[in-house]
């Protein structure tokens, strides 16, 4: 490939996952600084015909904009490995190990990262009892961007009534309280920490809605405690075998200094949309959103 000029993209967004209105945005995003980078783009909604629509589209590489199942958990990048088309982010081992909450928790406990106790453990026995000593979370395990979160405070009496729309295996993990603190990682380099404030938890809405949440970025933090996010972030980026752009999510109990602080997952498919942490990260460090969309095409390669 020769110029910007002469590479078609094609940028996958939508599809069928509970994260399809996230990733129609950050897709759309996406396209539009790829044009401004100089790239030939095409939008494709990712649905049960995008082989055939990959194949009629033959894109010079992939640029991945999808969330949650199905497009950030390794088989649409075994889709592309097969067709053998270049693909941005992380590559189907990493994909499947991120998208998966327990198997994540325990590569970081294997390598020494810190992490909180937790347990899969069916919707029904969640519903009748607490499985954990209360304040604890239950979440899907193989979900992302607060998909259906529930908070069991201290004191609560009963357990948790589960949406239909929870799986019938769920996480069940102890509630850290303290600080949200988010790390994104570009290739090798761990780039800036942001502390999120929000009115309550950080769910859905403060992720993605305007004024949802406030990004302080840089977080203002003890040094020690930067310093961990960013080696812990790069350590689990590292250890998950994830490729390009991925974000780690921490709390930190700030009563307790370092051993306060851990990690909660990894996303290998950051949000990519006006009020996303990853590209606010990258412009922290001095490249704006074109140029982040332009390093991740020319990282792009099958074999990730």
């Amino acid at each position: 490939m020769s110029s910007r000029a002469s590479q078609r993209v094609a940028v996958l967004l939508g599809g069928p996952s509970a994260e399809r209105e996230v990733s129609l945005s950050s897709g759309r995003e996406c396209v539009k600084a790829l044009r401004a980078a100089g790239f030939e783009t095409i939008e494709i909604d990712a649905g049960a015909d995008l082989v055939e629509r990959l194949l009629d589209a033959k894109p010079d590489c992939v640029f991945n904009a999808l969330h949650g199942r199905w497009g950030e958990d390794g088989c649409v990048q075994g889709i592309l490995e097969w067709l053998r088309i270049p693909y941005t982010h992380s590559g189907v081992l990493a994909s499947a190990l991120a998208m998966d909450k327990a198997r994540t928790k325990q590569i970081y406990a294997n390598i020494g990262l810190p992490v909180v106790q937790s347990v899969i453990a069916s919707k029904a026995d969640v519903m009748a009892r607490h499985v954990l000593p209360a304040p604890y979370v239950v979440k899907p395990n193989n979900e992302g961007s607060s998909v259906g979160v529930y908070l069991v405070m201290e004191g609560a009496n009963d357990p948790p009534q589960l949406s239909d729309e929870m799986p019938d295996q769920v996480m069940v993990e102890t509630y850290v309280p303290g600080r949200e603190l988010t790390c994104s990682v570009l290739g090798d380099r761990a780039l800036c920490v942001t502390e999120l404030i929000t009115s309550g938890w950080y769910d859905y809405a403060a992720k993605y809605q305007v004024g949802g949440s406030r990004h302080i970025c840089p977080a203002e933090l003890p040094d020690e405690i930067t310093e961990a996010c960013l080696d812990y972030a790069l350590r689990a980026h590292d250890a998950l075998g994830c490729r390009g752009l991925s974000r780690t999510d921490f709390r930190w109990d700030d009563t307790r200094g370092l051993a306060g602080l851990v990690l909660l997952e990894t996303n290998t498919q950051p949000g990519m949309t006006p009020t996303s942490l990853s590209p606010e990260h990258a412009a922290t460090c001095g490249m704006d959103f074109p140029a982040l969309c332009a390093w991740l095409v020319e990282d792009a390669s099958c074999d990730r």
